[in-house]
């Protein structure tokens, strides 16, 4: 195997979506609330390095589950990676993203710790329960108390913007099942979505992420046509999820649907991050 494949099979089984989004928002929060380029950079490295250890222990302790599942979208079941590698990756992007989290402060890096080893916890025993939600709910809920804290300034995060996080959180995690239901079914993976089925779950899901939308509209101080057109797109899009989970079970376009609706939910947090500290 050729290093730039291994490279390539790495940046695949980081979950480079996922793990993108939920830097950029951080890096975008941190601006947002005044920090400087010095403490932005040092949020978005720590986040960064975070989201990659789980991303990559996902991939490292699900490659059998994967192989069972032909799920050749996965680099370790296709062998661009190997999990020895998958897992000294993990546990190395795991450490760095200690020192750089506890760089930010040592509250700061308690907190930002904290949130990565709840999105451990996931990888490694909650997903099979039904207390699957409950690590998506810390890890987005402390992700903005973590940033506002590495200003190291005495402000504190408004409770608002973890419950908004926390929902987000949880509407995202119940989305993202929905694709890999009968993958899950087949491997013994019963969390809250598999608990309560797909149709509950394309109905849960965008509802929670409209929650989330409207707690950030009722409290980020946001300019009026963004907080109206966020409100509008974000009960479109969940009653559209809604509508078609009823009417067409087997249809996959409730978790695009629902996607979406928290895509909306992150921009306004964006747009409200001047809100977030108190």
């Amino acid at each position: 195997m050729s290093r730039r494949a291994q490279l390539q099979g790495l940046v695949v089984a980081s979950h480079a979506g996922p793990t993108t989004v939920v830097t950029l928002l951080a890096l975008s929060l941190a601006a947002g609330v005044g920090e400087s380029m010095a403490r932005v950079a040092l949020v978005g490295a720590a986040v960064l390095a975070g989201q990659l250890s789980v991303g990559w222990s996902n991939d490292w302790l699900d490659a059998n589950r994967d192989r069972l599942n032909h799920r050749t979208d996965k680099p370790a079941v296709v062998g661009a990676v190997t999990v020895p590698v998958l897992r000294r990756a993990a546990l190395g992007a795991l450490g760095v993203c200690v020192l750089l989290s506890f760089a930010a402060g040592w509250w700061a890096g308690a907190l930002h710790v904290s949130a990565v080893l709840s999105a451990w916890a996931y990888n490694l025993w909650a997903k099979r329960t039904v207390w699957s939600w409950l690590p998506y709910a810390v890890s987005f809920g402390l992700l903005p108390a973590f940033v506002v804290a590495a200003g190291g300034d005495g402000r504190t995060v408004a409770p608002w913007t973890v419950l908004a996080a926390a929902l987000l959180g949880v509407g995202a995690h119940i989305a993202n099942a929905l694709p890999d239901f009968e993958d899950d079914h087949r491997t013994g993976i019963r969390g809250l979505p598999h608990r309560i089925g797909p149709l509950a779950s394309s109905v849960l899901s965008p509802a929670l992420l409209v929650v989330a939308t409207f707690v950030i509209i009722a409290n980020g101080s946001l300019p009026t046509e963004i907080a109206v057109g966020g409100a509008v797109a974000s009960v479109a899009l969940a009653a559209g999820a809604g509508v078609i989970a009823l009417v067409r079970p087997t249809s996959r376009l409730p978790f695009p649907l629902s996607m979406a609706v928290a895509v909306v939910c992150v921009v306004l947090l964006v747009f409200a991050a001047p809100s977030v500290v108190r």
